[in-house]
């Protein structure tokens, strides 16, 4: 009976490994061509995190590849305090999309040890304004140029929630947003947003959020050059 015991945990042993080792992790470009409610497995480096809360967090993602949005993935408060920028994730989930953003749902993650920390830098995107080419950059950290502000409005018409901030550019006015879960009333980035004027011309740096078109998370601004 012993060696019998012992035959299973060698097999149960074997195949867990066999399973570790043809664990095939999903490229971005896989990731974007996949069809909704896909089954998905990346490593990912954290960029950003909104607030935790109720063992969940959402997650601002990259790799070298590409970008990512992990919505409410399933965490510990502990855990949760070492999702820092340039921790290095595995993440199990489904592609998901809801109003136009393409994200990762239903997800569970392990830490995975590495040194690298790597955290992308901004990519000009200004030019893209506008464009059916600017999706292509969807989560990524990006930036733009020479922003016009038009309008500062709160979410519940009260400072504390989310800002809405309309801008302008070459006669066209896009819709940006400072996210309280990301960027709350205590950070630089609110404060700065929230004393802005018509007609001041900015800078942005921000995540590139989709809500029925584009729609960035601003993380910086400053006056432009």
């Amino acid at each position: 009976m012993k060696k019998f015991l012992a035959l299973l945990l060698i097999l149960a042993m074997t195949a867990s490994f066999y399973a570790f080792a043809e664990e095939k992790f999903t490229t971005h470009e896989e990731y974007v061509a996949a069809e909704l409610q896909s089954e998905v497995l990346v490593e990912v480096y954290v960029q950003a995190t909104q607030s935790w809360w109720d063992n969940k967090i959402t997650v601002y993602a990259a790799n070298e590849e590409g970008a990512y949005f992990i919505y409410e993935m399933a965490c510990s408060e502990e855990d949760a305090q070492k999702l820092v920028p340039g921790a290095k994730i595995k993440v199990a989930g489904y592609k998901g999309e809801w109003a136009g953003e393409v994200e990762i749902v239903d997800a569970t993650f392990e830490f995975v040890e590495d040194e690298t920390a790597y955290i992308a830098e901004p990519v000009d995107v200004t030019e893209l304004l506008g464009t059916e080419e600017l999706i292509a950059h969807q989560n990524e950290k990006v930036l733009f140029k020479g922003l016009e502000v038009v309008s500062i409005t709160y979410k519940n018409d009260e400072p504390g929630d989310d800002i809405y901030v309309k801008v302008a550019r070459d006669g066209a006015e896009y819709d940006f947003c400072v996210e309280r879960y990301l960027t709350g009333p205590e950070t630089e980035v609110y404060a700065k947003v929230g004393a802005l004027k018509a007609g001041d011309v900015v800078d942005m740096e921000g995540f590139l959020y989709w809500y029925e078109g584009a729609n960035t998370h601003i993380t910086a601004v400053t006056a432009a050059e």
